[in-house]
């Protein structure tokens, strides 16, 4: 079972010891990265540690872009030792659910982007309702879906 966590003083240290598996850094940013950027937009984001057996296992930030307006989900990431057992898919599902909640703003879409070459990743997002929306920016896709 994963929980999502909301990252604050006792829990952002845990983030930054979270660990890319070799050539994912050309997929996602690290979240120490990740963090940084969550200061700048912080009164429009969210970022969560992903648990499990109380132990963070990955990081995901979810933000609102109020010019779209959409919620996107950025900079998901499950550390290489953790790989490969539904904790990305679980986190997901909940980080969906949070969406739906609207804690920033009105809007039923939900975007994404994914380096071509993250098959993995691209699997995941599709499995769950992701579509192609025809954007591309370099390696980049965008998959966005629609939440009620």
């Amino acid at each position: 079972m994963v929980e999502l966590k909301a990252i604050a003083e006792d829990n952002f240290i845990d983030a930054f010891n979270l660990r890319l598996a070799p050539g994912q850094e050309d997929y996602v940013s690290h979240p120490i990265r990740s963090l940084a950027q969550a200061y700048v937009y912080r009164d429009q984001c969210q970022p969560f540690g992903i648990y499990a057996q109380g132990r963070m296992v990955g990081y995901v930030l979810v933000i609102y872009d109020y010019d779209v307006p959409e919620y996107d989900i950025w900079h998901m990431v499950v550390d290489e030792a953790q790989q490969g057992r539904g904790y990305g898919s679980e986190a997901l599902d909940q980080v969906i659910d949070y969406i739906r909640t609207k804690p920033f703003g009105d809007s039923d879409r939900v975007a994404l982007t994914c380096n071509k070459d993250n098959l993995v990743a691209m699997r995941l997002y599709e499995k769950k309702g992701f579509v192609a929306t025809g954007i591309e920016d370099e390696d980049e896709i965008e998959l966005a879906m629609t939440v009620g």
